[in-house]
């Protein structure tokens, strides 16, 4: 009998009915050895070494895989193809008493017949550099968080935390914050002229672009004013006509990054959503007849890399479905970023012959939407380049000039893909909001016509603050600052909701008050380890340990040593973050002490002043007016994970819940209630019907 090892149990049918009956397949579920909870599990003193040991609640799956070992002809451990799959291997050699030097570990980055063949084929022994990049992860992490959040607790709140790449996604958020409330809006116009050749029909717009040969900004209607007046002394006169073949080329097939961004803004999926959805499709789903079957291959991954086998699968479908025109001439490479450890390919489908409507009867709802995303991307990313045939024309008018620009497709080349759908698959533009609005459909112009004009639309228009962060554009901050790795995304982000620092509005990563406080605490005592810089140089430090055996031990203590000197100095500071406790005129039911009002890890709560004599506490309700449904009142809630919410003090003779403020007023469509919220200064109104979409914004 031969024993084969994998991590999660989502693969171990697919995987069985490749293997055939003389294999078994257990299941670690994950980690099975690490670092102790309730100690830091670490020996400073000598050389940082770790003490592991068996997780809680693996002690069943660690029994039953030793008694199968021994059983077993050979043992092949094929965990994930990555640096915490090499480490869980490792791991098991130890638990198991295998030769990590001897060749027991495989690996594929599809669960395919001809990969799980490929890789029995090719066992080899563990990658100690893999092995070791994955432990000096794990204990640098271990020592930032259980070394910081101890201070962050005793100088701010109980329960609080603190992490290498935790704090640094935070900072970003909480940064983004600062410069949006900072932020002064500037006002601008633009100018819009539309004008014609010969008839109305010919008429096209041309955005006003330069004023005595440079680019100048209008700033206030005073100036346009002048401007109007300026162009009504001038005639519209063809400057010059540009006409060129320009060509787009297909997008690179995903990464995990680009991937769940895509996830979030094409099919509105969260990152738990999304990354549960990719692991089903990876994992395998079940086709009837077939059984489980894997449709992509391996999800965590920073490389846009395809194999050849990959390349000649697209080449052949495209050739025989599109025709060998959208068969691009030389096959399409994409540039790997220097921050990627490459290990993978880029995520594709498996097969492209399991079209997203030949699964369709197999997939869930989200589970088909995101296949279809991954499906379509890859297939485009092999394919030729659609071409264009462009026009950009110049327009003076004394010494203004305008701009209008336009194209028409000559050969649509991947684009056809997208012709279906175009608001699941839309490519994005890199213009700004106003040189779109110079795009246009062009009649034939030549240099020194004269145009006619039909009118002129001045704007008025202020520049906005930067947006608030989504799971999706923090995951691409991330990514492309160097902060962390595709496996980490996802949880960092979830844990920072999860620790009441952030909260949601709408799709927006809003930090709380809490998050402002722990950042100010880092700033001061931390400012070079909780660093954007210094978070990738260590990722790139990490990434030469495991690709050029660096020394692990060296790169903790050359960080340790200047750490361990900041953490006394932030211990010893007497500098203190907590908020003083409010006085009430209520007196304690319990002691006859009164009541103080202190800050807890959801908000605000009473507590007797004769703590720690008196333990007695009660929640306080702030109340918003009356209840949409009873005679109760609104008062803020929180969910299990944190996340603010509405209810009625009835609760639960009444189910009323809201996720924003609702209001006394009735919606004048619907007559449903209003809900408030503040966005960038403003008050907007907004229906809490779902099927109703009135909406209001006062200043």
């Amino acid at each position: 009998m031969y024993l084969v090892i994998i991590e999660g149990l989502g693969k171990k049918d697919t995987l069985k009915k490749y293997l055939g009956s003389d294999y078994e397949v257990l299941a670690t579920k994950g980690h099975i050895r690490d670092l102790p909870v309730k100690t830091l599990g670490i020996n400073v003193l000598e050389n940082f070494k770790p003490k592991y040991e068996i997780m809680e609640g693996k002690g069943d799956i660690v029994k039953s895989l030793i008694s199968k070992s021994k059983k077993a002809d050979r043992i092949y451990l094929a965990t994930d193809p990555d640096r915490e799959g090499e480490a869980i291997s490792w791991h098991l050699c130890n638990i198991l008493n295998l030769d990590e030097k001897s060749p027991v570990r495989i690996e594929f980055n599809e669960i395919s017949k001809n990969a799980v063949t490929k890789a029995l084929q090719q066992p080899r022994p563990i990658n100690l550099n893999l092995v070791n990049a994955q432990q000096a992860r794990r204990i640098l992490d271990r020592l930032v968080g259980y070394k910081i959040s101890p201070i962050i607790c005793k100088k701010i709140q109980p329960k609080l935390s603190a992490g290498r790449v935790q704090s640094i996604a935070l900072k970003l958020v909480v940064d983004r914050e600062k410069e949006i409330k900072n932020f002064v809006s500037e006002e601008y116009w633009t100018l819009i002229a539309n004008l014609y050749k010969d008839n109305l029909e010919t008429s096209f717009k041309s955005l006003l672009n330069k004023i005595n040969g440079k680019k100048q900004k209008i700033n206030n209607k005073k100036e346009m004013d002048v401007v109007l007046n300026e162009l009504k002394n001038n005639s519209f006169i063809v400057k010059k006509v540009t006409k060129s073949l320009t060509k787009q080329h297909a997008p690179a097939p995903y990464t995990t990054s680009t991937m769940q961004q895509d996830a979030l803004n094409k099919l509105g999926m969260n990152l738990k959503k999304a990354s549960a959805c990719a692991q089903n499709l990876y994992e395998g789903v079940d086709m009837g007849s077939e059984g489980k079957v894997a449709l992509i291959t391996y999800i965590r991954t920073d490389s846009v890399r395809v194999s050849p086998e990959a390349m000649a699968m697209a080449k052949d479908y495209i050739l025989n479905k599109y025709g060998k025109n959208y068969v691009p001439v030389k096959p399409n490479f994409y540039k790997v970023k220097k921050s990627a450890q490459d290990a993978h390919e880029a995520i594709r489908p498996i097969s492209l012959d399991r079209t997203p409507e030949s699964v369709k009867g197999f997939l869930s709802s989200d589970n088909l939407k995101l296949y279809r995303l991954i499906y379509n991307r890859f297939l485009v990313s092999q394919m030729a380049e659609a071409t264009f045939n462009a026009v950009v024309v110049e327009i003076e008018n004394g010494k203004y000039e305008f701009k209008a620009s336009g194209k028409t497709p000559v050969f649509d080349g991947f684009l056809t893909v997208f012709n279906n759908n175009k608001k699941l698959n839309a490519i994005e533009s890199d213009k700004n909001e106003d040189e779109a609005e110079s795009e246009t459909t062009l009649p034939e112009l030549s240099e020194g016509d004269m145009l006619k004009q039909q009118k002129l639309v001045p704007t008025q228009k202020f520049t906005k603050p930067p947006a608030r962060f989504t799971e999706a554009s923090l995951v691409k901050e991330m990514e492309e600052k160097g902060i962390g790795r595709p496996a980490t995304y996802t949880p960092t982000i979830l844990t920072l909701a999860n620790r009441n620092y952030t909260i949601r509005e709408e799709k927006n990563i809003v930090p709380t008050e809490l998050a402002f406080k722990v950042i100010e605490l880092l700033d001061k005592y931390f400012p070079n380890e909780i660093n954007v810089k210094f978070t990738a140089d260590m990722e790139d430090k990490l990434d030469s340990i495991a690709s050029n055996g660096t020394d692990w031990q060296g790169i903790i203590k050359n960080f340790y040593d200047g750490f361990s000197k900041k953490l006394a100095v932030a211990d010893k500071d007497s500098t203190n973050y907590k908020e003083p406790p409010k006085p009430t005129d209520k007196k304690c039911d319990k002691c006859g002490s009164m009541m103080v009002i202190r800050n807890g890890r959801f908000g605000e709560f009473l507590a007797c002043s004769n703590f720690p004599n008196c333990k007695n506490i009660q929640s306080i309700n702030k109340t918003f007016g009356k209840c949409p449904k009873c005679d109760g009142s609104v008062c803020e809630k929180h969910s299990k994970k944190g996340k603010l919410f509405y209810g009625c003090t009835n609760y639960p003779n009444c189910d009323f819940v809201s996720w924003e403020l609702p209001t006394t007023k009735n919606c004048p469509k619907c007559k449903q209630y209003l809900t408030v919220k503040k966005l960038y200064g403003k008050t907007r109104y907004k229906c809490s019907n779902t099927a109703c979409d009135y909406v209001q914004t006062d200043k």
